[in-house]
């Protein structure tokens, strides 16, 4: 008799149908989660374990179990540095060009020291954050220990799936072979590699903001919130009103945000062209699209971070670090 794979106790606890199966628990997660990433599953196995754990949808306590897994295996640099806010792109964008990155950029400028981590690839016609950082000059790390060198000398670092786990990235890359995402794109934006006492999160179906948050919460993570952003990047529509649920040191929150500008006032955008990204970050082009989504996206990182009281007073707080570098680009 051929012997019982050790892998297979896993697939069997999630999938024997809707009333003998059940979640997983985030010791067994964690168990289950270490063999693929040291490729001790059959390819079979891994295909049947992700599209389960995706039909169901995902709990805190998987997403846990699968989070430490993950940052179990990191090779992290020797003194790692000081990172306030952990930022996660995994979209892309195709309907606004990636704004939020602006955003990223200039609180690093105002001193708050920022990891964003992310990949690409998996929909073809979207603008990921590798490439739109390079048209703006923007290094990338090819490991942690580079992406804590980045962050000494400039306060940010993006960090490549890629770099940071290649096992994750291959499953990821799985979605044209299963036609769907992975609960790894739900968790592997969890990872914060430097253990950034902030985190910002997104969503793009809104049912996924408390798994977000509760795995969060499980991970023992301080600070963090999560909303829905513009492509399910954490970018602020403007056009619309926006819920930001938060986490601080194990208490949940949410605030309803205003919208910052009419449905009427926005356009898609046709061309994509990042040519634009960087004249508006050069200061060269003003539209005002950008300026709300930038600025709307950092009042939300500034709330979260305790620097305002209110989301009017974050608001504020963005519009005038977003004012000042324009006249300092003006005045050089």
């Amino acid at each position: 008799m051929t012997q019982e794979h050790p892998f297979a106790q896993y697939v069997r606890i999630i999938g024997k149908g809707p009333n003998l199966s059940r979640p997983l628990t985030e010791a067994e997660m964690h168990q289950a989660a270490t063999m693929i990433l040291e490729g001790r599953v059959e390819p079979l196995q891994l295909g049947a374990f992700l599209c389960v754990l995706r039909v169901r949808t995902e709990v805190p306590e998987e997403g846990a179990g699968f989070v430490r897994a993950a940052r179990d295996k990191l090779i992290l640099p020797d003194g790692p540095p000081q990172v306030d806010l952990d930022w996660s792109s995994y979209s892309g964008k195709k309907r606004q060009l990636p704004w939020f990155l602006l955003a990223a950029l200039l609180l690093a400028e105002n001193g708050i020291r920022i990891c964003m981590q992310g990949t690409e690839g998996h929909t073809p016609g979207r603008i990921y954050s590798r490439e739109a950082l390079q048209s703006l000059g923007v290094p990338i790390a090819g490991s942690l220990a580079s992406a804590a060198d980045h962050i000494r000398a400039h306060n940010f670092a993006y960090v490549p799936l890629e770099v940071m786990s290649p096992r994750l990235q291959e499953i990821i890359d799985l979605k044209p072979v299963l036609g769907l995402r992975s609960p790894v794109n739900t968790f592997a934006r969890m990872i914060n590699p430097f253990r950034a006492p902030y985190e910002i999160q997104t969503v793009f179906h809104p049912n996924y903001r408390d798994v977000h948050r509760e795995t969060a919460n499980l991970l023992g993570q301080r600070h963090m919130a999560v909303f829905k952003g513009e492509g399910g990047e954490a970018e602020r529509r403007p056009q619309k009103p926006v819920l930001v649920q938060s986490l601080h040191e194990g208490v949940l929150s949410e605030e309803e945000w205003p919208a910052l500008m009419t449905d009427e006032d926005v356009k898609i955008d046709e061309d994509m062209n990042l040519g634009r990204l960087k004249a508006v970050w050069r200061g060269e082009d003003d539209d005002a699209y950008a300026t709300a989504a930038v600025t709307g996206t950092m009042a939300i990182a500034l709330r979260l971070m305790g620097r305002a009281a209110s989301p009017e007073e974050a608001m504020s707080l963005a519009r005038r670090m977003w004012d000042e570098r324009n006249k300092e680009r003006l005045a050089a």
